[in-house]
């Protein structure tokens, strides 16, 4: 197949893990170039990778075939925009955008022209979850915890914004159904916006689906149970692993199912990839991205009770 000729924009936290997971994947990908404005940390990756450095990526505009947008939540519609515009399949790393018309525009263009939009949720490409995925039909009660460090990076977002997004999207996708109704709570702690929240979510299947996120935790968690009739999931993120509880009569039986273990960041990219080759729709595509995106943004919206969207000033942020 065609080798496809990549640019990343945004090297930052993110971008430079995509920068090293491309870098194995050089029998599909030609990386053309990389791009952000904090030029002096760019070009030593660049040199390390040995691929061209553009302080300005509207220069490669007609010279790749697709792009990986890492740039701030801010700017992915003004990146994303510009790259569908000039006939570049696009990866926005999550959130989507800045506002829920933002996604629409970019979702109608890329419909348009023809293009791909793949949003960045990692977690659907966890080797964990997708050993579950079969199993996790018909959910009664779903339970997602995802407890981090503080990170003193995307503080331009919430908690919301930043973690629970990813098991919003999980859930939405194991639903795949409206939701019904919803009531989160949430306090900000050392930022302007949200540190730590909680949502409990109600489809119209009759599921209940109770989120929490911190990013104010001593410890690292990123965990999900899933209960089904007569049995139950659990599975860990980080560790890779999924156990499923059966009734047997009167006793509980475990089993572990078997995972072979992969980076979840490199499938993601293969499955992007993937999708320009072989002209399939991106397992996360920008509907789901945007699907994902508004009922984050209401979760936000009724907690601050706000108009959203629900983003930080430069000014605002505090580096702890």
């Amino acid at each position: 197949m065609k080798k496809i000729n990549l640019a990343i924009i945004g090297v930052g936290h993110l971008g430079s893990r995509h920068l090293k997971v491309y870098n194995e994947l050089l029998s599909r990908v030609n990386i053309v170039g990389v791009c952000d404005i904090k030029s002096d940390r760019t070009l030593k990756l660049a040199e390390h990778y040995k691929v061209p450095f553009y302080q300005d990526y509207h220069e490669l505009a007609g010279k790749i075939d697709a792009v990986c947008i890492c740039v701030p939540t801010v700017s992915h519609f003004e990146v994303a925009k510009f790259f569908l515009e000039n006939d570049a399949h696009t990866f926005i790393e999550k959130p989507m955008t800045y506002t829920i018309e933002q996604a629409d525009n970019l979702i109608a263009l890329a419909k348009e022209k023809n293009l791909k939009i793949q949003v960045g949720h990692v977690e659907r490409f966890n080797s964990a979850f997708l050993a579950v995925k079969k199993f996790a039909k018909n959910s009664l009660f779903i339970e997602c915890h995802r407890l981090n460090h503080f990170p003193n990076r995307s503080l331009d977002i919430g908690v919301i914004m930043d973690l629970m997004i990813h098991d919003i999207d999980i859930v939405l996708g194991l639903n795949n159904c409206p939701v019904n109704n919803f009531h989160a709570v949430g306090v900000n702690v050392l930022t302007p916006l949200e540190d730590i929240a909680s949502a409990r979510i109600i489809f119209s299947n009759g599921c209940v689906c109770n989120l929490t996120a911190s990013r104010i935790s001593e410890e690292v968690m990123r965990k999900i149970r899933i209960f089904l009739p007569n049995a139950y999931i659990s599975l860990d993120y980080v560790k890779q692993e999924a156990f499923i509880y059966k009734k047997d009569k009167t006793r509980i039986l475990k089993h572990a199912l078997p995972i072979e273990r992969e980076e979840p960041l490199k499938k993601e990219n293969e499955s992007f990839i993937e999708s320009i080759q072989k002209d399939t729709k991106p397992i996360v595509s920008g509907v789901e991205g945007r699907d994902a995106l508004k009922l984050a943004m209401d979760i936000c919206q009724s907690i601050s009770n706000q108009p959203i969207p629900r983003f930080a000033q430069e000014n605002d942020i505090v580096k702890i």
